[in-house]
């Protein structure tokens, strides 16, 4: 029997689902990519955060650049990745060196993210809009997705990103608004809403995406849903919230999938432009085909 949204977890929650299955990592174009990243000292979102779809991404020739370091200076209760005081220090380098990576791998669409550098006046916008500037040089034919934090709301922060016209501009909400302080370090819903107005705005595609399974209700679910469209945002994704460690947010509740497509439905009914939604999914899984609008 389906269990609704507000129901107590069941005892045994820790045990996954038959339909959480995950591809470990294998291949020529996998082990190509974890050598490359080795080589040009790159971080990737997809190590950091522990995302369950790295052996099918890296094995398809995909990946997630994280710039601006590998620490965040943000300690969201999701997340995995390392927390810690960066002192202002930035590879000014790094710019270049992403934008050679992607060359080498001669790729048609990437996403670059970063971790929040609170520690910046700018939090890190300038190296930013480097990056873009330099890959737009370096693969001209390459779409780009780049995935950022909220600059702390100062806008002339997000309006350096917005400038170098990434293809999709992206951010996520996380989770409802209910749930906000609990789960993202520092963050509020309100201040996600408005840099996604802003770049929609801006004429950038918006994206964001949220994580099921956190304690929402379905009504809250919605209502995020809702408030992201109102404020511009035209792709969405769904996924299922999987704890990294003990130590972070438990989960609360394993959405199925049939709940997953219930929801991609309605988000359609709103009017984004796509909707993906299913247990695995994460913001950057099959970036690729979020530009082609599929």
């Amino acid at each position: 029997m389906r269990r609704n949204w507000t129901e107590p977890k069941p005892e045994g929650l820790s045990r996954k689902p038959p339909w959480i299955r995950v591809r470990i990592g294998a291949g020529e174009s996998y082990e190509r990519l974890k050598s490359l990243v080795a080589k040009r000292k790159l971080n990737t979102v997809c190590q950091s955060a522990t995302c369950p779809n790295i052996g099918e991404c890296w094995a398809a020739g995909t990946l997630t650049i994280m710039i601006l370091g590998s620490l965040c200076t943000r300690r969201c209760a999701f997340c995995d990745v390392p927390t810690g005081n960066p002192s202002g220090i930035v590879d000014e380098e790094e710019p270049v060196r992403v934008a050679e990576a992607l060359a080498d791998l001669g790729l048609r669409h990437a996403v670059v993210t970063s971790v929040d550098r609170d520690d910046l006046p700018d939090g890190g916008a300038h190296i930013w809009a480097r990056t873009i500037l330099e890959i737009r040089k370096y693969s001209p034919g390459l779409t780009l997705e780049t995935l950022t934090g909220d600059f702390g709301g100062k806008h002339a922060a997000q309006d350096e990103v917005f400038k170098a016209r990434p293809d999709i501009f992206s951010h996520n909400m996380e989770t409802v608004n209910r749930l906000t302080r609990q789960v993202r370090s520092a963050a509020r819903y309100e201040r996600s809403l408005e840099i996604l107005s802003r770049a929609a705005a801006f004429g950038l595609p918006a994206k964001s995406g949220l994580m099921l399974g956190l304690g929402e209700t379905k009504e809250e679910v919605l209502a995020a849903m809702g408030d992201l469209r109102g404020a511009g945002v035209s792709i969405l994704t769904l996924g299922q919230y999987l704890r990294p460690s003990p130590e972070h947010h438990p989960v609360e509740r394993w959405v199925e999938p049939s709940e997953f497509e219930e929801l991609r439905q309605k988000g359609l009914g709103m009017g984004f432009r796509v909707v993906d939604a299913a247990p695995l999914v994460r913001s950057s899984y099959h970036a690729e085909r979020h530009v082609l609008g599929r």
